[in-house]
């Protein structure tokens, strides 16, 4: 529990920090997470439809959700992204041969092994995006089998977490290497 308290505060501590930050570093960060985002989502968005995925936009959404601010964050989001989404996908197939599509009492079942799993696994935040993911498999109506949606989501997941991770990568290795503040480098102290 105090583990808890002090993660909030350290939350409140960060968001004071951001909001009291100038308004040019602020904007420049901005700038930074827009241009991150925008080619993340539409380089996945770019190959989903490249490759004929069914919904390519799928690709670009998880792109969005998964960039983050810093690398080290974008990676943990694209763990809890594809853990989830793989852990959805495992339990809306198992909901879709126990009841079938639209069957309350396979999705009920469905929803609370992924919440399960998810946070026996020691991943709780991927609990939410496995419910959406087998949420999606067993109540979204699809053309054609409804176990292929499954496969489909999973690879389009994969593909949006990919692009955001090597786009945050991108990012990172410019930032630190190529926009350094003079003022922090070795040879600006000598």
């Amino acid at each position: 529990m105090l583990r808890l308290i002090r993660l909030g505060q350290a939350q409140a501590a960060l968001d004071r920090l951001a909001r009291d930050m100038p308004l040019h570093r602020r904007m420049g960060q901005g700038l930074m997470m827009a241009v991150k985002v925008l080619a993340a989502s539409l380089l996945s968005y770019a190959i989903g439809r490249a490759l004929h995925t069914e919904q390519a936009f799928w690709a670009a959404i998880t792109a969005i959700a998964v960039t983050q601010p810093h690398f080290g964050d974008t990676r943990g989001a694209a763990r809890d992204r594809c853990l989830g989404t793989a852990i959805g996908a495992v339990a809306g197939l198992l909901g879709l041969w126990i009841g079938g599509p639209g069957e309350i009492f396979s999705f009920s079942l469905a929803l609370g092994l992924v919440t399960l799993a998810c946070w026996t696994a020691g991943a709780g935040p991927a609990a939410r995006l496995g419910g959406i993911t087998a949420t999606i498999v067993l109540l979204v109506p699809s053309q054609g089998p409804s176990w292929e949606i499954a496969f489909y989501r999973l690879g389009e997941v994969a593909l949006g977490t990919l692009c955001a991770i090597a786009v945050g990568w991108l990012a990172s290795f410019i930032e630190t290497r190529v926009m350094r503040d003079p003022e922090k480098t070795p040879d600006a102290q000598a």
